[in-house]
């Protein structure tokens, strides 16, 4: 692995270069010690030095790795890799180690802070690009890494260096309770801790000018006496503490730029925030109390973000217009009232002036009555404008029948008018109620959007069909649709330039997800249009498609993965040679899998009509969930992997148990190493079989007397279920017997009394 990292750096040279360098590299190799962290991060520093003996000789004999005064556990590499560093970019990686692994603030959060601390210098227009670049250049040195669910993670190796580096300045506190010494020793400039409780102990800590709290006790947070003692706070981020009191005493911290409340009870901000004059971020997401915004925080000049994600405002105060400094706007509410002289005023209008925004989410879009007071946000004059969010709803998915014609008329007015900048990235479009998707995403005016690398597409209640031009944004790398019941049928032809790239539909997509798409019964891509040629991820999940496209065998070269869920019609997963990764959930009509040549990973859960498995020599792992079948599938005969890994119910485990004596075991003796599992009660895997090296291990008790034991026990569970299964079909039978006898007599007294009317009137005598 070591030599390969040094490999990749140096690819595009000669073998002779290369030669020379061997030498160089092992020595480099070995003074990391084998640790892959450290090999990273040695990479990320010969990646930026010319590839010659002597740059390379210069890395190999660094003082750094005989540095003094280090703690043992402290890996010098990471050092290394530290000295190499800009200091602004020192700063800026120490700042990485304040936050707990389980609470990894965004990209875009983790930039806003650096420009809040004074770590991002230069022009005021350009603090958020060039934390871009900070932050791209400590991701290509492997010092943060990609997460699978969080923009970046933190190795525990570089953590562990970060915070032995700031620890004269840095506390964080990331479990348990701070002891009175550890604040009394030393005078720290930021401050992460978890505990509310702690600070009663914050009282000499008066330099402080960054502190992150995280909520995990239900301890009260007085506000009044921490802006007290923090005069000099810069950042103030408070997470998931729910009694905050005495709100107002923020507007104590003057030096105050970045104030986030994330997941609180608070309901409001400060009146008179209006004179925090150096705030620049406010975050109050998650925050579902405050219904409103004050009136004075327009007077904020240098406010550059504000987050309402997930709150409960529904309005913005008049004169929002005049925050021209915000690059940053998040759950904007499209809010309509009359004006003074009974003209409509829409809240959309504010957005007209904000030019240098980079990054705006709107809501409520259902609200805005035409789009020509969608137009006054002057969305295609924001030529810095990168992400666009969208919701027309709340997020609750609408039925088409509840949606007028009108209705759907004038949001596809509204949207039409809400066309951003060819400048875009990303773009999400949610809870949308028409039947056409913008116009601006039609096939001609697509082709102009050359930056857009991401389209969400979610709750589309009434969109029958999916615009051309979706297929034809030149740089699109990231598609997801979900939520669209309408859709019937997506057919994929080439575009409307016959020897372009834009011929081509999707030409630089990377992954594909079509969700919830519940109608959908057709995908039409004939093996002669070309399409998807870099497409290395699909994900289908809740539709009714009935056979895959030719087109998808014969064009998607670069497919690696393939995730089909619930998709209720398909029947057949064949003659895709580049896939080596297949997972299958929930498919009840499938019956095959054939010539997949290069597939390696395959994981099969409740596809009961599956018989066929054939054509897949480089298998090497296949997981098979079913807690339903009785017996093996006769397919694992057919499959030569090099491990199974097994979930069934305990009575087929207890019989692969046995060994070669089992009715089962033909089907899998000719499988290297064998994992089975069934559950018992909430425990998921309670019993387990091991098979290795022709060796099997089981805590399911073998003899014939424990069989006999087990069997009887699974026979009275059968007998009892069967019991209990007789019990409540008479419970049942017997009540609904008694609701006859109840009706008989009701219909019986109405009988009678209707008799008895008769004889009153005439005479009657009974």
């Amino acid at each position: 692995m070591g030599f390969n990292c040094l490999q990749v750096v140096s690819a595009g040279k000669d073998e002779y270069v290369i030669e020379n360098l061997k030498s160089t590299g092992f020595g480099i190799l070995e003074r990391c010690g084998g640790l892959p962290v450290a090999i990273k991060a040695i990479a990320g520093i010969l990646i930026h030095k010319e590839i010659n003996e002597i740059e390379w000789g210069k890395v190999l004999t660094s003082p750094s790795w005989s540095v003094e005064g280090m703690p043992d556990e402290i890996n010098h590499a990471i050092y290394l890799s530290y000295d190499d560093l800009a200091p602004c970019l020192k700063q800026c990686l120490l700042y990485f180690s304040l936050f707990p692994t389980h609470s990894c603030p965004s990209r875009n959060s983790i930039i806003q802070l650096w420009i809040s601390e004074g770590f991002v210098n230069g022009n005021s227009n350009e603090r958020e690009e060039l934390g871009k670049e900070y932050y791209n250049e400590l991701m290509m040195r492997n010092l943060i890494q990609k997460g699978l669910s969080t923009d970046w993670i933190m190795h525990d190796v570089v953590r562990s260096f970060c915070q032995h580096v700031a620890s004269d300045e840095a506390l964080a506190s990331h479990v348990g309770r701070l002891k009175d010494t550890d604040l009394d020793s030393k005078r720290y400039r930021w401050l992460c801790v978890q505990n509310i409780s702690n600070c009663r102990n914050f009282q000499k800590q008066d330099s402080v000018r960054t502190l992150h709290l995280y909520g995990r006790d239900n301890g009260n947070l007085n506000l009044s006496d921490l802006c007290s003692t923090f005069s000099s706070l810069r950042v103030l981020q408070v997470t998931k503490v729910q009694h905050i009191i005495s709100i107002d005493s923020l507007c104590q911290l003057k030096n105050l730029r970045f104030l986030i409340f994330d997941y609180t009870q608070i309901s409001r901000l400060p009146d008179d925030i209006g004179k925090m004059k150096f705030l620049e971020y406010i975050g109050i997401s998650n925050c579902e109390e405050i219904e409103e915004l004050p009136g004075s925080i327009i007077k904020l000049e240098r406010l550059r973000c504000v987050n309402l994600f997930r709150t409960s405002i529904n309005s913005i105060p008049r004169g929002f217009s005049e925050l021209t400094n915000l690059r940053t706007v998040f759950s904007f509410p499209a809010q309509m009232c009359s004006t003074s002289s009974k003209e409509e005023w829409c809240s959309l209008q504010e957005l007209g002036p904000l030019s240098d925004l980079r990054m705006l989410g709107l809501v409520g879009l259902l609200n805005v009555s035409s789009g020509s007071l969608a137009a006054k946000a002057k969305l295609g004059t924001k030529k810095h404008l990168t992400i666009l969010d969208l919701t027309c709803s709340d997020g609750l998915l609408r039925e088409e029948g509840d949606i007028s014609m009108d209705e759907q008329r004038r949001i596809e007015e509204v949207f039409d008018e809400l066309c951003p900048p060819h400048s875009l990235e990303e773009l999400f479009i949610r809870g949308y109620s028409g039947q056409r998707l913008p116009r601006w995403m039609a096939s001609k005016a697509s082709v102009k959007f050359d930056k857009l690398m991401n389209v969400w597409l979610e709750g589309l209640a009434c969109c029958t069909r999916l615009p051309d031009g979706l297929f034809h944004f030149p740089c699109l790398k990231i598609l997801t649709i979900k939520s669209a019941p309408a859709i019937k049928r997506i057919e994929q032809h080439n575009g409307y330039h016959n020897h372009s790239q834009a011929a081509v539909p999707f030409p630089k997509l990377e992954f594909l997800e079509f969700t919830g798409m519940l109608e959908w019964e057709e995908w039409v891509w004939e093996d002669t249009t070309q399409a998807m040629p870099l497409l290395e991820k699909l994900v289908l999940e809740r539709c009714k498609l009935r056979e895959l496209p030719l087109g998808l065998a014969s064009h998607a070269r670069a497919l690696k993965f393939l995730k089909f869920h619930k998709v209720q019609n398909l029947k057949s997963i064949q003659n895709l040679s580049s896939v080596v990764d297949l997972d299958v959930q929930d498919n009840p009509s499938m019956e095959s899998i054939t010539s997949l040549p290069k597939l390696q990973i395959l994981n099969i859960v409740y596809c009961p009509k599956l018989t066929v498995l054939e054509g897949i020599p480089a298998l090497q792992t296949l997981f098979l969930t079913d807690y339903i079948m009785k017996t093996l599938p006769g397919y694992l005969q057919d499959v030569k992997p090099r491990s199974l890994v097994l979930d069934c119910t305990l009575p087929l485990l207890s019989d692969i148990s046995m060994g070669p004596s089992s009715s089962e075991w033909d089907k899998i003796s000719h499988i290297q190493q064998i994992h089975g599992y069934a559950p018992e009660m909430h425990i998921r895997r309670r019993w387990y079989v091991s098979y290795k090296a022709s060796k099997l291990d089981t805590n399911i008790a073998c003899s014939s007397k424990s069989r006999g034991i087990i069997d009887g026990l699974l026979m009275d569970n059968e007998k009892r279920s069967k019991e209990l299964q007789d019990l409540l079909a008479n419970q049942a039978r017997h009540a609904k017997e008694m609701r006859m006898v109840k009706l008989l007599c009701a219909f019986l007294t109405i009988v009678v009394g209707f008799v008895c009317i008769l004889a009153y009137r005439y005479g009657f005598l009974l």
